[in-house]
């Protein structure tokens, strides 16, 4: 069987959105408003699951050398965040 390699970097991106919108972290995580159904702990399973294999094999996905580095920055950065951080009511606000 032959990897979907846009439909995985589609899921990917769909992830990376995820973590980096505040109002939908207040409307799923948070508040449970719908209609996606969604929790932190699962969307970090997601990110890392999808994400290191990406980083490991980023050529075969058209990732640039730079946007590379950028992502094993953010990765390792969002690691730490995610190991010291799993209840959004107390994160939601922080800087981090």
């Amino acid at each position: 069987m032959e990897i979907n390699r846009k439909q995985i970097m589609e899921t990917f991106i769909r992830i990376m959105d995820h973590i980096s919108d505040k109002e939908y972290q207040k409307r799923i995580w948070i508040r449970g408003e719908g209609p996606e159904c969604d929790h932190f702990d699962e969307t970090c399973c997601d990110f890392f699951g999808d994400g290191d294999s990406i980083i490991e094999n980023y050529k075969d996905f058209g990732i640039t050398d730079n946007q590379h580095h950028l992502l094993v920055k953010f990765r390792d950065e969002f690691r730490v965040f995610s190991n010291k951080n799993d209840w959004p009511p107390e994160f939601i606000e922080t800087p981090e």
